[in-house]
């Protein structure tokens, strides 16, 4: 608390001086909880706090790796300061802040680039927790100095945690994982004695918001699944299970509390598996996706992963929100989504001056999906689809992805 306050003063935050007596005395809540809670559009309209996106972490992780890049993590000592204000504000812009600027990432607004024709150095930003990445540990000194005039900021050493994620870097690459975080989550719902499962949900299940008794208390059903949906950044295998059970949120009911915590005895038979960025992979991206048909709704369930060389850095789970006429066209939307991400990651790519010419390589199961990309006129069975999901084939006209069967099996 003592470092927080003397940031707060070098940075010149505030000035301590007498009250006027035409003046009343502001209050802040700076260190206990505030007893009001601030309602939405009547406290406030809108929040903002630099958040970068989980994908573009795992995919710079992902090109240090490559590259032989240094990664770096600091702290800012302090960020936010509250108080209550009774009159209009008016405050002057920081310094260099200037949206979309050069070396600010247009894909991702919490990623900051300095790009020489001998350097580069990459710096993200979660709230208050930053990471680097850069060629030379030069260019990390230099950097942790300007920062350190602006912020007072703490080195915390080469990245090794980071947002609850275990990172650790070997020759074969970095291995990123949540053991502790999936351990706590175990003690904390009496899980850590229960015998482990193999698999996190059976295949053939009949969960619907009409099985099972509802619970009363639905505040600790609510908690486990928020806490497996930030679990699954490491753990791809159980996206599908998380997505089902984040269905039931609103009238959970025993059953779903069941299937949970089948998924934590799954957890438990290796609660620290996570996911390796290889050192030995291409910058080729390469992407597979499927659908499904969700029993409940009768709306598909799109489900896809993608990878730089072999290294996973970007999958998803996701029901969609209307109702496919057959199962090309669920395909065929599931394909589209594929191709939003690959198209958001080829400008991240863009951004970090990471060259990317040849196509990215898309792996689909369904044949009929594949003669909808390759024929603009296919008649009866395209003519309902919305006219965004057509971007597949700009993209595979302008040569950005190019498609390819795989076998289901």
């Amino acid at each position: 608390m003592d470092t927080e306050l003397e940031a707060l003063e070098l940075n010149n935050t505030w000035i301590l001086t007498d009250l006027p007596l035409e003046k009343s005395l502001l209050t802040a809540n700076m260190f206990t909880k505030p007893s009001i809670i601030p309602m939405k559009r009547v406290d406030y309209h809108e929040t903002f706090s630099p958040v970068v996106k989980i994908v573009t972490v795992k995919t710079i992780l992902a090109l240090a790796v490559i590259k032989g890049w240094h990664l770096q993590q600091f702290d800012v000592n302090n960020v936010f300061l509250n108080g209550e204000l009774k009159e209009e504000i008016y405050m002057k812009k920081p310094p260099g802040y200037c949206k979309g600027k050069p070396g600010q990432s247009k894909a991702d607004y919490s990623l900051f680039t300095c790009i020489t024709n001998t350097t580069f150095t990459a710096l993200l930003v979660y709230v208050d927790d930053i990471v680097v990445a850069s060629s030379f540990l030069d260019s990390i000194s230099a950097l942790k100095i300007v920062l350190n005039n602006q912020f007072r900021i703490k080195d915390l050493g080469p990245l090794r945690y980071f947002l609850g994620i275990e990172v650790a870097r070997s020759p074969t690459g970095i291995h990123l994982c949540q053991r502790k975080y999936t351990l706590d989550i175990l003690a904390d719902s009496g899980q850590l004695a229960s015998k482990p499962l193999k698999i996190p949900m059976d295949q053939n299940h009949k969960l619907s918001k009409s099985t099972g008794t509802p619970l009363a208390d639905l505040t600790p059903y609510r908690q486990l699944i928020g806490r497996l949906l930030y679990l699954t950044i490491t753990r791809p295998d159980i996206s599908y299970s998380t997505q089902v059970l984040s269905q039931f949120m609103d009238h959970p009911s025993t059953s779903h509390l069941a299937a949970a915590h089948k998924v934590l005895r799954y957890l438990k038979n290796a609660p620290g598996q996570g996911i390796l960025l290889s050192s030995t992979s291409l910058i080729q991206l390469k992407g597979y996706y499927d659908s499904n048909t969700c029993p409940n709704t009768r709306k598909s369930i799109t489900g896809y992963c993608i990878f730089l060389g072999h290294s996973l850095i970007s999958w998803r789970s996701k029901k969609e929100t209307t109702v496919s006429r057959s199962s090309a066209e669920a395909e065929y939307r599931a394909m589209a989504s594929i191709t939003t991400e690959f198209t958001w990651l080829r400008h991240l790519f863009t951004d970090l001056s990471i060259p990317h010419p040849q196509a990215a390589e898309l792996f689909c199961d369904n044949q009929a999906a594949l003669h909808i990309t390759a024929n603009p006129v296919f008649h009866e069975r395209t003519k309902h689809i919305e006219v965004d999901c057509h971007l597949i084939r700009d993209k595979i006209i302008e040569g950005s992805i190019q498609t390819a069967h795989v076998s289901t099996n």
